[in-house]
């Protein structure tokens, strides 16, 4: 079986379809789907006013909601619908992605058949799509509990893009991005002060070189060069003084 990674092609263990940093992207963006849907919930009504004489206003009533982010927040179907005259708009929603993803899953893991700790044959069924609750929050709990399995299967790479496109939908709405922060030591590779971390990743990144360090590497990177030049700072700004 190949070792990289479908998604990004970086090395990855030996049975998994993603890799430790692709799949903590498609962790976070489950994450924060629950977040975002109360975002979106605040978008539903249009925000517009009246129409207006020579003014920029509607001449007509405006539709009591707004469609692309019904499309999001309603009911549909797990896969997008045949379209062969292209006149269909917008996407799979929220929760029918997530809940097809989950059945689909609940499918695929086969029950098993273990010895415990006395001894005694145990037998365990395959896993249940049915979350605690049964909105966006739930399911995407379910998906992330489950994921440990999910990305040893070869259709892991078909959830984290369809993920990905889900989430770019919501961004664009919400007008929502991934905090980023500028980390304090330098790139240990092209010494530029350009380390960003950013919430959705799990590596930090180099901005000017594409540099990658995991938390436990930056820590260690940081620890080691950052005394001698916070040093250095302090003579270049500490007043010399001349002798009488």
């Amino acid at each position: 079986m190949d070792t990289t990674c479908d998604i990004c092609h970086h090395t990855t263990a030996t049975g998994r379809y993603l890799c430790e940093a692709c799949a903590y992207r498609v962790r976070a963006w489950l994450a924060g789907l629950p977040a975002q849907a109360v975002l979106l919930q605040r978008l539903l009504a249009p925000a517009v006013g009246p129409a207006q004489r020579g003014g920029s206003g509607r001449a007509h009533s405006p539709l009591p909601v707004d469609l692309r982010v019904l499309d999001l927040l309603g009911a549909g179907h797990a896969v997008p619908l045949e379209d062969p005259h292209g006149d269909q708009t917008g996407g799979v929603p929220v929760g029918a992605l997530l809940t097809g993803w989950a059945h689909y899953i609940a499918d695929d893991i086969l029950p098993t058949v273990y010895f415990d700790e006395r001894g005694a044959l145990r037998r365990v069924g395959p896993a249940s799509a049915c979350p605690r609750s049964g909105d966006i929050a739930g399911w995407a709990t379910w998906l992330v509990r489950y994921l440990p399995h999910t990305v040893t299967r070869p259709y892991a790479a078909e959830l984290y893009e369809q993920l990905q496109e889900l989430v770019a939908r919501i961004e664009r709405l919400t007008h929502t991005r991934p905090r980023r922060r500028l980390r304090q030591a330098p790139c240990p590779d092209c010494s530029a002060f350009a380390l960003m971390e950013q919430e959705t990743e799990l590596h930090i990144t180099c901005d000017a070189c594409g540099h990658r360090l995991t938390p436990d590497e930056y820590t260690a990177h940081r620890d080691q060069v950052m005394p001698a030049l916070t040093a250095l700072a302090l003579r270049m700004i500490t007043p010399r003084t001349t002798a009488a």
